[in-house]
């Protein structure tokens, strides 16, 4: 090897063998200008969305631990199993009354011929049912029995067969065709993560029964019939600026006979008209043929949440179109009055008084206050120009009798392409207020976007990042990790939405919530089984964010530039006017440690002790798990800033936040 060559060797050699903090040093300081902020940090910025995928409803946040309580599913008796020592002819039925009762119209019919006779139905919950030891359940069931006759026997029953609870009714004869409702209290001696319910019936007798019904006390809030206190908790420990629900592909249906109705989701719970769930069938691999909306969890409900948690609602209605990846049926556009006036009526649910025909309704159900809804997403992930023309007819019917309300508009599936080019166009032309941008990649492109909006309009229409997700395998792929890859990209990503707060005025990662034994898609934020539930490393980026949203942007810069990139550096900063605290996010999306020093220029004066907040790994494969929840999570620490300047020590693949006090 020639002299040259072997000394060039040698080099390359030489730079490559140094320590890793070493050879990532640049000696560029990063400049934050807090006397000079930009924009104003909505306080939506941050937020979550909500749907019913990966059994995020019903055996997910709604408390619910019956399945197919009301024989509603297209098999009536799924989830339920009958036990008989003789086998008699019609012991037990299924009744049909639909010409009387269409939103409801099946229910159990039990005859139980010899009081010597062993008969019993047994349920088996959403992949189980988690009994926790100690706890208070709550049974109810509706029902119907001429003549008093039959004792029902409630039991728990743990995975190994024992019984875990138990408690008996004895149901008073009902008048005529009335029907009564039965209810009983009782605590659970041992826990079970996948438990089941048996009903015996001792006697003999004949009794109909429906809406059978068992939730835990410890639900939110301690509600009756309510949510899954664990679930809701790591949402409020978020304190995210809005909420969407109900979806999602779900508001779209497979066709329109099974869109989301709002309407059919409020009012007394036996009244709510079930629903298959679009997910039932849509991936062969994770078929969920037992997936239903029995909506226990309403618009009332949703309602309800984001009031509880501190955010503003945002519905999302259909807008007269299925899923045009499924059947793409449209409703003709002289048919579309009913989809627009949902839209006006669920407003006036909202927000009516006592005197409003649909604000009535939200006052009998307890909610004399309105909810304040100030905004709607028309359509999910719609396009084309007969998604334009039905947007039209949406917007000025809205417009017209809530001139400032807002509405959100789909940009469809992708963030580029001629689909999103056309839409963006032609939505920009309308002067739209809100546009709803998702982007479902891989890491690698969450880092290369970063800038995404830097060069997008200030004063025109503002974006909702409204479905995101780093995708570490690839889109739809079962092999999707929440990794601390995957959550850094994010957190790099996300400092490209925090500096252009001007135009980006709303953000949420995608899917919420997954079960662990029920789920469709992956990644997911939140994992749950019938007893726990953790947050990913993707879920502690996104209540970091949250968490210290901050009021105002401020530039911060490196050689005169945002630091979206440079050395694998990414940088967002904010003031906190409320508290005085400047807010600085740190990405190094690199495998090598960094050392930065960061400057703060147009404070008086600066409090010399801060904290840092810093999310790492030991590998960017590292997941959190039901065995480890907290492999991955923020840890806080105390630092020192010497006059105006702060020593950033950056570990390899982190997310570091600064929270400076400022005087």
């Amino acid at each position: 090897m020639p002299i040259k060559k072997l000394f060039v060797a040698f080099l390359i050699t030489t730079v490559l063998s140094l320590p890793s903090t070493v050879k990532a040093q640049n000696n560029t300081p990063i400049i934050v200008q807090v006397n000079k902020p930009i924009a104003e940090v909505q306080p939506t910025m941050w937020g979550v969305f909500f749907e019913d995928i990966n059994l995020g409803a019903d055996g997910g946040i709604y408390a619910e631990l019956i399945k197919n309580r009301s024989f509603e599913f297209y098999q009536p008796l799924m989830g339920w199993k009958v036990t008989q020592n003789t086998f008699n002819e019609g012991s037990v039925l299924i009744v049909n009354r639909e010409e009387k009762n269409t939103n409801n119209p099946r229910f159990i019919r039990i005859t139980k011929e010899a009081a010597a006779d062993t008969l019993g139905i047994t349920n088996e919950g959403f992949r189980g049912m988690g009994i926790k030891k100690g706890l208070r359940y709550d049974f109810s069931v509706m029902y119907h029995q001429p003549t008093a006759g039959l004792t029902l026997h409630i039991e728990l029953v743990s995975m190994a067969g024992k019984v875990i609870g138990t408690t008996t009714l004895k149901p008073a004869a009902t008048v005529d065709a009335a029907w009564g409702k039965a209810i009983a209290s009782f605590n659970a001696t041992d826990s079970s993560l996948k438990g089941k319910l048996n009903i015996w019936f001792e006697g003999a007798g004949k009794i109909d029964l429906d809406i059978i019904s068992l939730f835990p006390e410890d639900t939110w809030k301690k509600r009756p019939g309510g949510m899954r206190a664990d679930m809701i908790q790591l949402l409020a420990d978020m304190k995210p600026g809005f909420i969407r629900f109900p979806g999602g592909c779900i508001v779209e249906g497979h066709e329109l006979s099974t869109r989301y109705q709002w309407k059919k989701t409020i009012g007394p719970i036996e009244e709510r008209q079930l629903s298959i769930n679009r997910w039932n069938s849509e991936f062969t691999h994770r078929p969920t043929p037992d997936y239903f909306q029995t909506f226990g969890l309403g618009f009332f409900e949703y309602f309800q949440l984001a009031e509880d948690i501190g955010a503003s609602p945002l519905p999302i209605l259909n807008c007269g179109m299925a899923c045009q990846f499924n059947t793409a049926e449209v409703i003709p556009i002289d048919q579309l009055d009913t989809y627009v006036q949902d839209a006006l009526d669920l407003i006036e649910f909202a927000n009516g008084d006592a005197t409003t025909q649909w604000g009535k309704v939200r006052v009998q159900m307890g909610h004399p206050a309105p909810f304040n809804l100030k905004m709607m997403g028309v359509g999910n992930e719609n396009w084309g120009p007969q998604y334009l023309e039905r947007l039209k007819i949406f917007s000025k019917a809205i417009k017209a009798r809530y001139p400032d309300f807002k509405i959100v508009n789909s940009s469809g599936t992708d963030p580029n392409g001629e689909r999103f080019d056309f839409l963006n166009t032609e939505l920009r032309k309308m002067n739209a207020d809100i546009i709803d941008e998702h982007y479902y990649r891989r890491p690698e492109w969450f880092l290369a976007n970063a800038a995404r909006y830097d060069n997008y309009p200030r004063n025109a229409s503002k974006i909702f990042a409204g479905e995101y997700a780093a995708q570490s395998d690839h889109t739809v792929s079962i092999d999707n990790k929440n990794n601390a890859e995957t959550a850094i990209a994010e957190a790099a990503f996300m400092t490209g939405l925090e500096r252009n707060a001007a135009v980006v005025n709303m953000a949420s990662y995608a899917p919420l919530f997954a079960h662990i034994d029920g789920w469709q898609w992956t990644p997911d934020l939140i994992w749950v089984n019938n007893l726990q539930s953790y947050g990913t490393p993707n879920y502690y980026v996104q209540k970091l964010y949250s968490t210290n949203k901050g009021t105002n942007v401020v530039p911060a810069l490196m050689d005169g530039q945002s630091v979206s990139g440079q050395d694998s550096i990414y940088v967002s900063a904010v003031i906190d006017k409320n508290t005085n605290d400047v807010i600085i996010k740190v990405v190094n999306a690199s495998a090598n440690a960094i050392n930065k020093v960061i400057t703060i220029n147009g404070a008086k004066k600066i409090t010399p002790a801060a904290t840092v907040t810093v999310l790492k790994s030991n590998s960017v494969l590292d997941v959190n798990s039901f065995a480890t929840p907290e492999a991955v999570i923020p840890v806080a620490s105390a630092v020192q800033i010497k006059g105006s300047k702060l020593a950033a020590s950056l570990p390899a693949h982190s997310f570091s936040v600064y929270r400076i006090g400022m005087k």
